[in-house]
């Protein structure tokens, strides 16, 4: 196991890491293959004084910053194979996912580039105000210092881009706090940025566990906390970082609606999609679909014969569909919550026996609200139907639990679309998409327990600068 394979990223250096180390899992053959060794505090501290002293100095411009930005793009395409290989051993993506995952990335960062180069404020209308005729007056937005990007195992490089690329571009120097499930391919993107001119400081990359950001929290130089992740550790570092900034992108329990008269020949592939993609570790991932009783014995036979066809295994296999979850132990719980649901009276229409991490594309129907699979986040493979009987009765099963990130909706009728889109209390609505429906260039984020702000470059930049008002008298 090669310590060296995932270092920290410090003041434009490859550093080896000075604590604790962990051991890197092929997450199907569950074998180690590398190691990641934590970011000691004096290594936390450099990292801090090296992003505060890149700040302190100015940032590039505008234009060089979307220069930069663009050559990482094309830099990221060059490399595509390297994080397509790094991804599929230590995220367990198929080569699909993987490959998604990096076209993904190549436009996020192009998107940023152009954040970058138009990033302004607005002129005031002074002359509108009694007594002002003579002055002018207009905002800048001015990025806000030293960044701190926390991101999770379960989207290793674009959700890392998402808070890269905007911080970036507003000309923020940034930390960077990788899952340590999925640390190597935040490294390749690290290199990747270097190499497209990032200067020394303006980036670092550092590893660890809760006692990292602990630390980090704690130094008053960190002026916004990007974080993508579990409700639970959202409100912890939410509550931590006191007057400071913070974007939160948290847990969901992810609905999609199908009313009866949706087209299901268009929504059933998409459905099959969003819900097994990446093993269900999707926030967005449809876990509860919430079928009209009209057309529900029709839905369970249809999606049982196209979940049963999905191909699951190894996820260097070209034909696979569907890989392993992070860890044998979330595969454990993913089961017992199936097995939990089905002892219960529930139906499995389609599954099987777990094999290490690789918990087989699972269907369920008949389940109960009190049900784990029913009322918290499974996050893995598996998507129960439940019937409804109106509209109404449907967007309040949804917006019944504590969370509010995005919801698809199927239907044709326009009245019913957008009494939906009104009434859900979800971060988004997708009308005739699922609730997995996500473009790098919309604003992406939550409601209640779903977390606040908003991803997306032009969003994300709002989110990372502050309004600045400057005024001349004559």
């Amino acid at each position: 196991m090669s310590q060296g394979n995932c270092r920290q990223f410090i003041g434009g250096e490859w550093v080896e890491g000075q604590g604790k180390l962990h051991p890197l899992l092929d997450k199907y053959t569950l074998e180690a293959f590398s190691g990641v060794a934590e970011a000691s505090p004096a290594q936390l501290r450099q990292a801090v004084d090296a992003a505060q002293a890149a700040f302190d100095q100015g940032a590039p411009s505008g234009f060089e910053r979307g220069a930069m930005l663009d050559r990482a793009a094309e830099g990221v395409g060059a490399r595509q194979e390297d994080f397509v290989r790094a991804m599929v051993r230590e995220a367990g993506f198929t080569r699909s996912d993987a490959m998604g995952e990096v076209r993904r990335t190549i436009n996020t960062l192009r998107l940023s580039a152009e954040e970058a180069r138009r990033l302004t404020g607005d002129v005031i209308p002074m002359d509108g105000v009694q007594g002002q005729s003579g002055r002018i007056a207009f905002t800048l937005r001015v990025p806000l210092g030293v960044v701190l990007a926390i991101t999770p195992f379960n989207s290793p490089l674009n959700t890392v881009t998402h808070k890269l690329g905007p911080a970036l571009a507003a000309g923020n120097a940034v930390i960077l706090k990788p899952s340590l499930h999925t640390p190597m391919t935040a490294c390749l993107l690290a290199q990747v940025l270097a190499d497209a001119g990032v200067p020394r400081g303006w980036l670092s990359v550092v590893h660890g566990g809760g006692d990292v950001v602990r630390l980090l929290q704690e130094d008053q130089r960190i002026r916004f906390f990007a974080f993508t992740g579990s409700t639970e550790v959202g409100r912890v570092i939410h509550q931590q970082a006191g007057l400071r900034r913070t974007q939160m992108e948290l847990g969901s329990i992810a609905f999609t609606i199908l009313c009866d008269d949706a087209n299901l020949d268009a929504a059933l592939p998409k459905v099959v999609g969003a819900a097994y993609r990446k093993a269900g570790q999707v926030c967005t991932s449809i876990q509860l679909l919430l079928v009209h009783e009209k057309i529900a014995p029709v839905v369970e036979r249809k999606l049982a014969e196209q979940v049963r066809a999905l191909r699951y295994g190894n996820p260097a296999d070209e034909a696979t569909e569907i890989g392993p979850v992070i860890t044998e132990e979330a595969a454990r719980r993913v089961e017992a919550w199936v097995e939990e649901a089905v002892a219960g009276g529930a139906r499995k229409l389609a599954g099987g026996p777990r094999a290490g991490a690789v918990v087989p594309p699972t269907l369920l129907a008949g389940i109960r609200d009190d049900m784990r699979v029913g009322c918290s986040e499974i996050f893995g493979p598996v998507m129960s139907i439940l019937p409804f009987g109106s509209l109404d009765e449907a967007i309040a099963r949804v917006n019944a639990t504590p969370y509010g990130l995005a919801t698809g909706i199927f239907t044709n009728r326009l009245g019913d679309a957008l009494r939906a889109a009104r009434r859900l209390q979800v971060g988004g609505v997708h009308i005739n998409e699922t609730s997995s429906s996500r473009v790098d260039v919309m604003p992406y984020g939550g409601s209640k327990d779903s977390g606040f702000g908003r991803e997306g470059p032009r969003y994300a930049v709002h989110e990372m600068t502050e309004e600045r008002v400057v005024s001349i008298t004559a």
